[in-house]
């Protein structure tokens, strides 16, 4: 049964370029879309860039332009690398959309009006670099001395004291805790549920929501002078995206059935304040929220001081936009850390993409050409493949329901290991032409046509050239998931193109 499925991505902040580790997310949110788009759902995908706070004033201070000018160029960035990868969004949202600054100020006008936020004197330790406030408890030494360093980036923190306006988040313990037992999938994994619940019962503060020392934010509406805090301007992006403030009957439409991904960097962020800022407005908080761990590269977090960011671009001019999507997709679980490598990376596209998938196709157009005079023949209704074809949809079906891509592809190339198997088994090259031969290459004909169906949230590009190539008309996308992969869909009679190879042998010196 379809129904309406609202997808997003964190919205990245703009003091850098994209690198692997924003891409790892957004590329699993749009397989994620696609899938569901596949199965029938009305999709509304989200991503984009958070653009307020004192780090992109200060960064744009640094280079000598305005902070619109700065953001303009970073925001262009983000969305050149998302065209590179083929991602879906239905809208790239950025926190200086007008349309955003009403969905806060209504917001957190609610919030305000409902007795949620009230002015007071604060002082603290700031990290710039992630525009939070820390405790001293949780910062780490500073072999230099001074003042410690933030948790996340490992910078010196700043001492901030200012008149703020406060969100009253400690009012929120209990009615946290009774949703949390009441949506116990709502967090996941479960560890992340945990974690969330840990936070919540050591005890929650009230946090500053607004900032005087800056005028690059959202003005707050009941006094002059204030501007929102980055992080409670950010989050509310989810709601404008879907009508919060400018349409009722679109918000109520969508929400809160909305997927959140997330990296387990934000869970604070997530999974206990926004929850709470829902609540404090009068509204339900979000259906789902998944949090991934991080992309390591050699076993440590990608950061600007460390300099070991990888850029998108570079892995795609070798290895294609398939190749790239494959990788982080079916090597980096969704859920626990993951560890970049190159050499991993050239592994997987050979095994997976050069050795089964594109042998597969390319073998079978081979043999059909040479036996059956380049017309493939009809699957035979009785083949062993049938009831192999049969699971793998079910598994898939249920890892993508999981947010698991890994699953859903590694069960997805069972079926390609099974066809190579068969052909490996039966020779047909070697066999004369008649019933037999062209049943086993029908078999294969009809496992590739569903793995082009059920690749197809992964790999953007080779899904479609196969579908061409055994004689299909249209892509893989264009019917419902029931019918494209029932068993016996491809038809026969059609004209079967070997064509160059679908994924070449890359070695590490390519």
């Amino acid at each position: 049964m379809s129904g309406r499925t609202f997808i997003t991505t964190p919205i990245y902040y703009v003091n850098d370029v994209p690198h692997i580790g924003h891409a790892y997310t957004t590329v699993t949110a749009d397989a994620l879309a696609r899938w569901h788009r596949l199965v029938g759902d009305d999709v509304f995908f989200l991503t984009g860039t958070d653009e307020h706070g004192l780090k992109i004033s200060r960064a744009a201070e640094a280079k000598g332009v305005t902070a619109q000018a700065h953001v303009d160029e970073v925001a262009a960035r983000y969305q050149q690398v998302w065209e590179l990868l083929d991602i879906s969004h239905d809208r790239f949202i950025r926190t200086t959309d007008a349309d955003h600054q009403v969905a806060v100020q209504t917001f957190l006008q609610k919030a305000y009006d409902n007795g949620h936020i009230y002015k007071a004197a604060y002082e603290g330790w700031y990290c710039v670099a992630c525009e939070a406030y820390y405790d001293e408890g949780e910062l780490l030494p500073n072999p230099d001395g001074g003042a410690g360093l933030d948790p996340i980036h490992e910078r010196p923190v700043e001492w901030f004291e200012e008149e703020n306006w406060f969100f009253r988040l400690s009012a929120f313990e209990q009615p946290l805790l009774d949703w949390y037992e009441a949506n116990p999938d709502a967090v996941q994994p479960a560890g992340k549920r945990n974690e969330a619940l840990g936070l919540i019962r050591g005890g929650l503060r009230d946090i500053s929501i607004s900032r005087t020392s800056i005028d690059w934010g959202v003005p707050v509406p009941w006094d002059e002078g204030h501007v929102f805090y980055v992080w409670y301007d950010a989050l509310i992006n989810y709601a404008t995206a879907v009508g919060y403030g400018s349409d009722p009957e679109r918000f109520a439409t969508w929400w809160p059935h909305v997927r959140h991904l997330i990296g387990k960097d934000i869970l604070r962020f997530h999974c206990v304040y926004w929850p709470a800022m829902l609540l404090a407005a009068g509204e339900e908080p979000p259906a789902n929220i998944n949090v991934h761990g991080y992309l390591m590269v050699g076993g440590e977090k990608m950061s600007k001081t460390r300099l070991n960011q990888i850029f998108p671009a570079d892995l795609v001019a070798e290895f294609g936009v398939d190749g790239y999507r494959y990788h982080f997709l079916r090597d980096t679980a969704f859920g626990p850390d993951g560890d970049f490598s190159y050499e991993a990376m050239i592994a997987r596209y050979n095994s997976d993409l050069a050795n089964n998938l594109g042998n597969l196709l390319s073998r079978v157009a081979t043999v059909v050409g040479k036996k059956c005079g380049g017309v493939g023949p009809a699957p035979r209704a009785d083949s062993p493949l049938a009831a192999v074809a049969a699971e793998v949809v079910r598994e898939v079906s249920e890892a993508w329901a999981a947010v698991q891509p890994a699953a859903a592809l590694e069960a997805t190339w069972r079926l390609i290991r099974e066809a190579n198997a068969l052909l490996e088994a039966t020779e047909p090259w070697k066999a004369e032409p008649g019933p037999e031969v062209d049943g086993v290459l029908g078999d294969a004909l009809e496992v590739l046509r569903i793995v082009a169906v059920l690749a197809s949230p992964a790999l953007t590009r080779a899904p479609r050239e196969i579908w061409g190539r055994i004689g299909l008309d249209g892509a893989p996308t264009d019917g419902s998931l029931a019918s494209t992969t029932g068993w016996g869909g491809y038809p026969g009679g059609l004209a079967v193109e070997k064509g160059d190879p679908l994924f070449p042998r890359l070695t590490a010196a390519s």
